[in-house]
């Protein structure tokens, strides 16, 4: 099954609200918030908590501006990869994927460590993608169109 569709028949999966530029801002700030507490933090698994917090309410941000409201993580990701295809590359997509396991194996299991290589790429490479966030015009026009795809996906 397609996995967007999958998310659009789910409780708190992904549904059409009123697009807003107040909670884009809003997310942008919990996202600013989450990068600093992952500056300060001396806990390895705060930092990936929060490196992940920081991609997740930067994306979300955007969502704000299209009018998606979305509570599962995994479909906010796939709409992402979906719809937003053309202003990430296969690298952030990578960093996307890689933040968001090693927040659930370290903030969900004790038993299960987060590679090294991994920790680093995801602490180097947060901060930047929160500003590509941030610098992501999206036109009333490319709103219209992708709300309108997502109506024809149910």
């Amino acid at each position: 099954m397609d996995q967007i569709k999958w998310c659009l028949n789910q409780k708190k999966g992904i549904e059409l609200v009123e697009p807003s530029d107040n909670l884009r801002d809003a997310y942008l700030i919990k996202a600013e918030e989450s990068l600093e507490t992952l500056r300060t933090s001396k806990s390895r698994d705060w930092q990936l908590t929060t490196a992940y917090y920081t991609i997740y309410h930067g994306i979300y941000s955007l969502l704000m501006i299209i009018g998606i409201k979305c509570e599962i993580h995994s479909c906010t990701i796939e709409f992402t990869k979906r719809f937003l295809k053309e202003y990430f590359t296969s690298d952030d997509f990578e960093l996307i994927d890689k933040a968001f396991s090693a927040r659930i194996d370290s903030q969900y299991y004790v038993n299960r460590k987060v590679p090294y290589q991994k920790y680093d790429l995801i602490m180097k490479k947060t901060p930047a993608f929160l500003v590509k966030c941030k610098n992501i015009v999206l036109e009333q026009k490319e709103v219209k169109i992708i709300r309108n795809q997502i109506t024809t996906i149910k």
